[in-house]
This record gives C-alpha cells, sequence and structure tokens, in this order.
C-alpha cells in the first residue's frame, strides 16, 4: 500500500526530523551495519549514512523511543526492519523517502513485525506516468521490470527484454527487419539500431526516457530513441506506462512511455561476464564493470559494458530465401545474377553460361529462353554484426541539509556490419564497341545484360558507426514538504552509415563503352576475367550522416496544497523548453561519375518547444476516513501545453481516477489525449517533391485509362497526429490473499491524422475508389493544374496539355489516415511458499480486439488486426519459477498468434509460433549465500527446442524471404552463460 504520510508528517505541529541521504528505493545490494542500541532518532542517522536512504519521521513520534542492536551485512530492509522491531513504527515508502508512522491494532493483532519493510522491496516503486513524487499514476496501468525480473529473463540487451513484452510489437524500424520489408516505416533506419513499438502504433509513437529524460534519437528526420545503446548491466528497472501521457511529458507519448532507470544507488563493484551461441551459427559476448561508492553527503556510480554480438548468415537458416519453392512458394529469385542474362534488341532473353570468363564467348554458347538467377537473400546476413561500448556516470552531493545537486552522463558507441543483398535489377547496357559484345540475335545493336558484380568487387557492405551521448543534471531544493528543482540535458547523436562495393553507373557506362581489351568491362563472363583497375574504376559508395542533438532545461515543483481527511491534494506544476536540431548529410558515389556530397534538401531549421504543465493529486478517501465499499478513492488531473516554432499549439488533458472498495482491490480508469510531432523529414514540404503526368488504370475510361496530374513528396504543412486515449482496468493484490496478484486493463487509442503516404498504389486510385476517393481530385480546376506546371520539380513525360488532366492524384507524404485500437493487457501471478522456497507462477499477455483502419480520408474502416505487417490478436507470456536461497530456476513460454498474410494471393493463413525460454542461476560464496558478495552463475537458453519461425510469403518491392521478422525471431536457440562477481 502506498499512504500519503509525506505531507502530513512535515505538516505536523511538531518539528519533522530529516535524516538525509541520497535518495534511494529499495534494492537488495547489501552494506556492513553496526548501529548500538540508543535513542531512535540518532540510529536512524547512522542508518541512513549507510543505507542511503533518506528517511523522515517526526520529532514526537520518535520522542523517548531506542532501538534494537544491528549487525552484519544486511540488506536495507533487512537492517530497518531490525532497527524498528518493537517500536511500534512502519516505514511508508513515498518518492524513494522512506517516512515512519505509528502501527494500527490490527497489524499487531496479526502478529505482524513491526517496521518491516519486506513489503516494500517486493512492491513496485513506481514514478513514470506522474510529476508528483511518490504518487504514480493514479488511474493508468504500468508494467515494471525489475532487477530481478531482468536476471531471471536471461536476456542480455534492453531490447530483447522490451521486445519480449506481449504489448511490443516488432514491426518498425529494427536491425531485423531493415531490408526485409518495406512496411512500417522500415526504411529510415540506416544505422541498424533498435526499437521499441508499443501496440504497433509506430516507434515514434512511443516516448522513450532515461531517468526521466529525453535522449538523442536516431533514425531518419529523429524517428527513435535506439534503445541498443543503453547497457543492460547498468538498469535498475524499466517502467513501462502503456498509456496515453502527453499530459505528463509533451509530444510522441502516444502510445505509451517506457522509463529506462540506472543502477545509481548501487554501491560496491559488481564484474559480469557473459558468453552465448545460437548453435554455432552466431556468437555473443558481453563484459560489465558497475562501481559505486557512498560517503556520508554524496554517491558515485560508474558502469562499463561492452558487448559484442556476430552476424548471423542468411545461409544459417532455410527460410531465409528469395526461392521459396521448398516452401510452396513462388521463386523470387533475382535476375541480377552472374554468369548473367542478355535482353537482344527484340526483347528476346539468352542465358549465359557458367564456367567460361566471357573473353571467348560466342552466340552459339548462348542459352535461348534462358534466365539464369540468384538468391540475393541466402548470400547476406540476416542480422548485422553488432558492438557497443557503453559508459555511464553519476552521481549526487548534499551541498546544503536541503539542496542536493545530481547529475548523470551515458556515452555509447555502437559500430555495425552487414552484407547486404544488394545488386537490385541492375542492368549493364553494352555498346557494340565493347571489345567482349555477344549480338544472340546478329543485328548488331547494343544489348543488355542483367548481371551481378558480387565477384568482381565482393558482396556489398553496409557498415558504420553510431556515437551518442545523453548529459542531465540539476539542483533540488526541499523546502519543507515541497520540493523545487532546476534542471537541463544534452543529447546528441550522430549515426554514419556507408555502402560500399557499390557501381557507380556514370563509370559503369564508361568501362562498358571501353574499346581496349585490356581496360574494358567485361560482364558475359563469371567475373574472373576483369582487370582489378577496371573493377576498381567502376567500384562506387553511398553514404549518409544522420546527426540528431537537442537541449532542455526545466524548473518544477511538488507539494501539498492543504489537507483532506484521506489525505494532503498535492500539486506539481513546471515550465519546460527544449531544442531540437537535425541534420542529414548524403555522400553519393553512385548516380554521377564524379562524386555529390550534399545536405539533404529542405529540412527544417532547429525546433523550439515552449511548454508549461500542471498535475493536482486529490485524495477523497484514505484508510483514515475509509467506510464501507470506500476503503480508498483519489482523482489526478493534468494538463499540458506546448508551443512549437514549426506548427503552433497544441493542449492535452488528462484525467484519471482510483477506487478501492477493500484494501488490496483497486479500480481505475483514465482519459487523455496525446499528440506525435511530425519527424523533421517530414516537415521538409514541397522541397523535395515530384509533380508528374502519367497515364493510370481507370475502369470509367473507354480507353481504359486516363491522363492524370501524380503529386510524390511532401506535402506542405504537416501538422501533428492526434490521439484520444482511455483505459479502464482492476489490480487485486489483497492481503487476505497472500502471493496472489492480478490485473487487467481495457484500452481504446483513436489516433487521427496520421502522417503516411500511399505513392506505392497510386496505380490503383481510380480503380479503388472506395480506398482512394479521398487522395483524388476529380476535374480539378485549371488554374490548380497550371500551378503545378508551373513548379521546377514538375515532369511532363508524356507532353500532356494541362486540358488533358483529369484528376489529380495525391501521393504525398501527409496528414493521411486513421487507426483506432481496442484491447485488453492483463497479468495473472501467484507466488507461494513452497519446499522452503518460493513458487512464481504467472501468465502476462495482451489481446487486441481491432484496429480499424482507415487508410485515407473518406475510405471505409477496415479491421486489420491479425493481417501480416499488423499486430496479432494474442501474445502471452507465461511463465513459472521456484527460488530458494541462491538458488532460481524460471521458465517462459511465449506465445504469438497466427494471422493471415493477406498480400499473398489467394491469401495465406500463417501458423502461431510458441518458444520456451530456460534460466538458472546459482549464487555461491557470501555468508551462508545470503551474502551479496560473492559468485552468481548463470544458464539462460531463448528457444529450448529450436522452433523455426513460421513459414510466410514476405514480399517486398525489392525481393521475399520465407518468415516474419516482425513477428518472429530468426536467431533460433541461444544458449547463454554468465557469470557475475559482486565484491
Amino acid at each position: 500500500m502506498r499512504r500519503n504520510f509525506l505531507a502530513a508528517v512535515l505538516a505536523a505541529s511538531t518539528a519533522p526530523i530529516a535524516l538525509h541521504a541520497p535518495v534511494a528505493y529499495a534494492q537488495a545490494d547489501q552494506q556492513s551495519y553496526d548501529i548500538a542500541p540508543q535513542r531512535l532518532a540518532g540510529a536512524l542517522r547512522e542508518y541512513s549514512q549507510v543505507s542511503g536512504r533518506d528517511v523522515i519521521a517526526s520529532s514526537s513520534l520518535l520522542e523517548g523511543k531506542r532501538n534494537r542492536k544491528v549487525r552484519g551485512r544486511l540488506s536495507p530492509d533487512a537492517a530497518l526492519s531490525r532497527l524498528l522491531s518493537g517500536t511500534g513504527l512502519i516505514p511508508e515508502l513515498v518518492d524513494g523517502t522512506l517516512v515512519l508512522r505509528e502501527g494500527n491494532g490490527d497489524v499487531a493483532a496479526n502478529g505482524s513485525t513491526g517496521g518491516s519493510t519486506d513489503n516494500i522491496a517486493s512492491s513496485e516503486i513506481i514514478v513514470t506516468g506522474s510529476r508528483i513524487r511518490g504518487a504514480g499514476p493514479t488511474g493508468s496501468p504500468v508494467v515494471t521490470l525489475d532487477r530481478q525480473a531482468i536476471e531471471k529473463s536471461g536476456y542480455g540487451s534492453v531490447q530483447q527484454l522490451l521486445q519480449s513484452l506481449p504489448q511490443a510489437f516488432g514491426g518498425g524500424s529494427n536491425e531485423a527487419t531493415t531490408g526485409a520489408t518495406t512496411r512500417n516505416g522500415t526504411g529510415n533506419d540506416a544505422t541498424l539500431g533498435s526499437s521499441i513499438n508499443l501496440r504497433g502504433l509506430g516507434t515514434s509513437s512511443t516516448l522513450v526516457l532515461i531517468d526521466g529524460s529525453r535522449p538523442a534519437l536516431g533514425g531518419v528526420g529523429g524517428l527513435f530513441a535506439d534503445i541498443s545503446l543503453i547497457p543492460m548491466g547498468a538498469v535498475e528497472r524499466i517502467e513501462v506506462l502503456t498509456d496515453g501521457a502527453s499530459a505528463i511529458y509533451g509530444a510522441d507519448a502516444v502510445a505509451g512511455v517506457v522509463n529506462v532507470r540506472l543502477r545509481n544507488r548501487f554501491e560496491g563493484a559488481e564484474t559480469m561476464l557473459r558468453a552465448g551461441t545460437a548453435d554455432g551459427d552466431m556468437s555473443e559476448v558481453q563484459f560489465s564493470q558497475l562501481l559505486g561508492k557512498r560517503w556520508s553527503s554524496g554517491h558515485v556510480v560508474l558502469a562499463y559494458q561492452f558487448s559484442n554480438r556476430s552476424a548471423l548468415a542468411g545461409a544459417k537458416r532455410d527460410y531465409f530465401r528469395e526461392d521459396l519453392r521448398p516452401f510452396g512458394g513462388p521463386d523470387f529469385r533475382s535476375t541480377t545474377s552472374v554468369p548473367g542474362t542478355i535482353r537482344a534488341a527484340n526483347d528476346q532473353i539468352f542465358g549465359i553460361p557458367a564456367g567460361q570468363d566471357g573473353t571467348a564467348l560466342t552466340a552459339a554458347q548462348l542459352l535461348p529462353g534462358v534466365q539464369n538467377q540468384r538468391d540475393g537473400r541466402a548470400e547476406s546476413d540476416i542480422l548485422p554484426r553488432q558492438r557497443v561500448h557503453s559508459l555511464y556516470g553519476g552521481g549526487e552531493l548534499a551541498i546544503t541539509d536541503g539542496l542536493t545537486l545530481r547529475a548523470n552522463v551515458l556515452a555509447a558507441q555502437r559500430d555495425f556490419r552487414r552484407i547486404a543483398k544488394g545488386d537490385f535489377l541492375r542492368v549493364s547496357r553494352v555498346p557494340v564497341t565493347n571489345p567482349f559484345y555477344v549480338d544472340p540475335i546478329g543485328t548488331n545493336q547494343p544489348v543488355q545484360v542483367t548481371y551481378s558484380f558480387a565477384n568482381d568487387m565482393g558482396r556489398e557492405i553496409r557498415s558504420g558507426r553510431v556515437r551518442a551521448i545523453n548529459v542531465s543534471g540539476g539542483f533540488e531544493q526541499r523546502l519543507g514538504p515541497w520540493s523545487i528543482s532546476l534542471g537541463g540535458a544534452y543529447g546528441r547523436q550522430r549515426g554514419t552509415a556507408d555502402y560500399t562495393n557499390l557501381v557507380n553507373n556514370g563509370r559503369l557506362t564508361a568501362a562498358l563503352a571501353d574499346t581496349n581489351p585490356a581496360t574494358a568491362l567485361n560482364v558475359f563472363g563469371d567475373g574472373r576475367a576483369n582487370n582489378p583497375a577496371t573493377i576498381d574504376r567502376i567500384r562506387g559508395s553511398y553514404g549518409t550522416i544522420d546527426d540528431y542533438s537537442n537541449w532542455s532545461g526545466a524548473l518544477r515543483a511538488d507539494g501539498p496544497l492543504f489537507a483532506l481527511p484521506a489525505g494532503n491534494v498535492r500539486i506539481a506544476v513546471g515550465a519546460e523548453y527544449r531544442r531540437e536540431a537535425y541534420d542529414y548529410f548524403v555522400k553519393n558515389d553512385v548516380s554521377a561519375a564524379t562524386p555529390d556530397n550534399a545536405p539533404y534538401p529542405g529540412l527544417p531549421g532547429p525546433r523550439h518547444v515552449k511548454s508549461v504543465y500542471a498535475e493536482l493529486n486529490v485524495p477523497i478517501v484514505g484508510p483514515d476516513n475509509a467506510v464501507p465499499g470506500f476503503w480508498r478513492l483519489e482523482i489526478s488531473v493534468a494538463g499540458r501545453i506546448e508551443d512549437y516554432n514549426q506548427f503552433g499549439r497544441t493542449e492535452n488533458p488528462k484525467a484519471s481516477v482510483r477506487w478501492e472498495p477493500v484494501e488490496g482491490i483497486s479500480l481505475r480508469g483514465s482519459y487523455g489525449t496525446s499528440f506525435r510531432a511530425p519527424l523533421f523529414d517530414e516537415l521538409i514540404g514541397p522541397a523535395l517533391s515530384l509533380y508528374s503526368v502519367e497515364n493510370v488504370p481507370n475502369p470509367a475510361s473507354p480507353t481504359g485509362q486516363s491522363t492524370v496530374l501524380a503529386l510524390f513528396g511532401y506535402a506542405p504543412n504537416i501538422q501533428p497526429e492526434k490521439a484520444t486515449t482511455w483505459t479502464a482496468g482492476f489490480d487485486i493484490a489483497s492481503p487476505s490473499l497472500p502471493g496472489l496478484r492480478a490485473s487487467l486493463t481495457y484500452y481504446d487509442v483513436d489516433y487521427r491524422d496520421r502522417i503516411g503516404t500511399v505513392t506505392e498504389d497510386y496505380l490503383r486510385f481510380l480503380s479503388n475508389r472506395d480506398v482512394f476517393g479521398g487522395v483524388i481530385t476529380d476535374n480539378p480546376p485549371l488554374d490548380l493544374v497550371n500551378f503545378y506546371f508551373n513548379q521546377p520539380t514538375f515532369f511532363n513525360p508524356l507532353g500532356a496539355a494541362p486540358t488533358d488532366i483529369v484528376a489529380i492524384l495525391d501521393g504525398q507524404t501527409r496528414n493521411l489516415s486513421a487507426e483506432r485500437q481496442r484491447g485488453i493487457d492483463f497479468d495473472l501471478g501467484y507466488a507461494p511458499p513452497v519446499a522452503g522456497g518460493t513458487l512464481d507462477l504467472g501468465i502476462a499477455g495482451t489481446h487486441i480486439f481491432s484496429i480499424k483502419r482507415q487508410l485515407t480520408p473518406g475510405a471505409p474502416s477496415t479491421n486489420v488486426v491479425g493481417l501480416y505487417a499488423s499486430p496479432v490478436k494474442w501474445r502471452l507470456r507465461g511463465r513459472a519459477g521456484w527460488s530458494k536461497g541462491g538458488f532460481s530456476a524460471n521458465a517462459f513460454v511465449n506465445y504469438t498468434d497466427g494471422y493471415v498474410n493477406q498480400t499473398a494471393v489467394p491469401a495465406e493463413p500463417v501458423s502461431p509460433w510458441t518458444t520456451v525460454d530456460l534460466t538458472l542461476s546459482q549464487r555461491i560464496g557470501g555468508r551462508g549465500g545470503e551474502d551479496g558478495r560473492g559468485l552468481q552463475l548463470g544458464l539462460s537458453v531463448s528457444n529450448l527446442f529450436d522452433k523455426d519461425p513460421p513459414y510466410v510469403l514476405n514480399r517486398s518491392a525489392t525481393s521475399a524471404t520465407g518468415y516474419d521478422p516482425e513477428k518472429a525471431s530468426p536467431i533460433g536457440r541461444m544458449i547463454s552463460v554468465q557469470a557475475v562477481i559482486r565484491w
């Protein structure tokens, strides 16, 4: 239970005693205590100095009380329990501060130990979702993954842990999806980072915080927070708010908020070594070192982590193929192969025979009607090699009795390398002057050869580096029960991506036209006979540099306003300023004979965001004024106004309620609005556009076609996406049912003005008016048509006149679609004592009732849940474990529901996917195995039975695979061993 005693104690007529130490929360780390029996006030001061916890109590409450002796290495909870034993005082945890109150008679009658903090250690200390210290979100659901849950999971990275959540959807920008699918914005992750996409609403619709601060972003336009840069060894817990929260945090908190809390309270030293292998096909190595030191007025922690994971080659997974015939599917192998295929002047094709170098090839040796093919997927990597260095430092210093300075910095570098598929539709036009020219049909005209340069210059490599730094700090002043803080943050992330072993088109044309056999390019063989100097001459590259930075400052205050019978009415108010900037630079040595290095055109300048917010928490009923049917009732209201220099002002309210009819059973609900700010590249506007005259199919036309003006690129005046969210649910953690916990949440997200484009479907606009009617302008006014005809980006390959245009088709990126999602989240757990230990049984999951998506304005809504490129209806994660002393064994069952692949013709069902994970750990050393020091050994096996992903005909515009990376992992069985040494 959480009770609002902090303000009540400090507002009492007697003077409060604040036993200050750096703020801490419940933790399992142990320290050495040697506190002699004495007046309780003095003993608590000693306890605070050792444990690092603030303890607050009124002087009258401590008067006349003495403590019992406390000696030995103990956890902070155990030490405080002994210290308070027999005093009749009970601690309550409020915003990381322990507040002492008198225990009631019922507790004593039930034989509970006065002052026990065991429940505090096991409860969730929630701060995400509220600006009021210790309040937590009143009516919003929060999933908390603490250090114990992290260790039980067996995962070695933050992205693995978060992507295992049932509420997470694998679609969007991630290392596994980029290059394997074109859906859900996967083309905007040049540096192969990893994101979190709650509910499938988009990676940029999930706000990620690190210790409450926004980190610098990655991806084109500042698309997502790269969670692969966060060191797992430095994470204390992760709080996931699965509700809209723009009233609290501002932009992007539509699907929810992920707040990664780092181990700022750690003391001592911890060394971790981890090694794993995916049945020999991929390996990982990880090392981390954590150091923490506390003294009377401060604390500092340092953490370093190195992770290295090798690439996973496509040849190691049978389903990572373009040739899907072994699975009963089509053959999508690339026509760009080596040896290649000749297309003659009459469009007849001739296969070039294998086993010859092209220097003496004759027309008689060609294979008429044969199309040579190559499986580019099998030759490429599924997952890239990733190498990450992360360094974290944090600390705080009590400058005076009420003034505290806090600061932290997280710096990371990630290097990646992947063998890419490449060679998409590479066509070489060979003139008759080429010394190796072969004329299949004797017309003496140029021929086209679809030829892969993989043997000449090596496989296409995609590599690069990401460097990021995030710094935050500030001062906090305590003024009685109020806290006032002034802080700021800076973040920058710079990513470079290089595509090498490409073919430069301009220099390729010159090499094919070369008449010298010693230096001319030969595309009629198997890549063995070309002059290395010639290959180096046509070798090209393509690179990008994205640079995102943010600066922010905030002034905040929170505290009690006045007292009610149930507790104090508390408020938090604040003002914030944030500046964001983004630059994107392109290095193009592919399109022209000479390199072209230039910034991306049209990107807007820095973004300035000014905001003010307020949040009010009102306890109406509490234990002190409870009546039958009302053990506790509280409401919370919040509002935030943000002003953007790029598109104006947004206002977002939120209201929440929580009602406990009896102790341990609560009903809750929330309602609010949220928004997502446009990305930088979404604000480019007409500077990057193409207005083109096209002939498109039209069933209503006598000729079956119509001449239209098609608009591509970015529309002007793109506005924020908007959402209305509400939740309703219950939580059960009744004292009469020890060990049983249950929660269920119904959610409804109505997402409007979504930014998107239907460019790839423009040929279907006039044939499917029921879907695309909202982006068609029939019989457009002549002055509007003339406006586009006069633009510098207008293109008229048909030579049409303005009066020939019968419709304008808008395929621009703009505020386009709407989506409404409804579903439930649930978590049921039971942890009874069994065989001298603790059994842990539970299941968590998400069931989505519907995702009604309206592709264009005016189009009918379509339910897309359970379809390809959308979330499945069910995701479950079950758990079963047992622990005793230093031993722990846990098993997890992961279930992803089946779905329908509507992109196949006819539509195909996709089977469900169920995997099992297993973790074992044993602590060795310490005093009787209970000391925090010592060695802890762990074994984890992900996908224990090596279950392959279900077959999916996963076709994109450039390739295909036999599995869906948005809903399944290609890693297979991963066995890892880990040793943690605490000293």
